[in-house]
């Protein structure tokens, strides 16, 4: 941190050197995400001084996304930390099957890094139109990319009691140069 503000999930910090603030106020929205599939809130905390910060969650991977004024939309749940510089807004894809009813995301736009968390070391891959991905295992997406959500009936590996068996994927479309960002892992 070289004296920009630093927006990150609350109780993340795990270590710190230098003289830094950490404050519990508001990100543009009270402070506080709408967290995917669950509803619950992401608490935020305001990171401001000069220093290095160390953030953590859950032994969860850990990847920094440079922004040079372009847009990323990042899955609510995978998001750690972000520059307050950057533009960013709430969005909400609704769909029958996903779990909670709707996978929250957010739009970055701007210069400036965000963090983001993962299961396992994610695979980017460029966006095609034959483009589909596990609601569950989508990390992120380039802005400039059309969601669209599709669902199928299957058998699933790990289908419990009560379970229909569907599945949904998100379908991704989008001129060349669009990607996805995708985890090797599924809730």
């Amino acid at each position: 941190m070289g004296g920009q503000a630093v927006l990150a999930r609350q109780g993340s910090m795990v270590l710190y050197q230098g003289k830094v603030d950490f404050g519990y106020k508001g990100a543009g929205f009270a402070g506080r995400i709408v967290g995917n599939a669950t509803g619950q809130e992401m608490q935020l905390m305001r990171c401001t001084g000069r220093g290095q910060v160390f953030l953590a969650e859950n032994g969860a991977h850990l990847h920094a996304i440079e922004l040079q004024g372009d847009g990323i939309c990042v899955s609510a749940e995978s998001v750690l930390a972000f520059d307050e510089s950057l533009q960013h807004e709430v969005r909400r894809i609704e769909g029958h099957g996903i779990p909670g009813g709707a996978l929250f995301t957010m739009l970055f736009q701007g210069t400036g890094t965000v963090v983001v968390k993962t299961h396992g070391v994610p695979v980017v891959l460029p966006v095609t139109p034959t483009t589909f991905a596990d609601s569950n295992a989508i990390v992120a997406w380039s802005a400039a990319s059309q969601v669209i959500i599709s669902s199928q009936v299957r058998l699933r590996r790990n289908a419990y009691p009560g379970h229909s068996g569907e599945t949904v994927n998100l379908q991704f479309r989008g001129a060349p140069g669009n990607f996805i960002v995708v985890q090797p892992y599924e809730v």
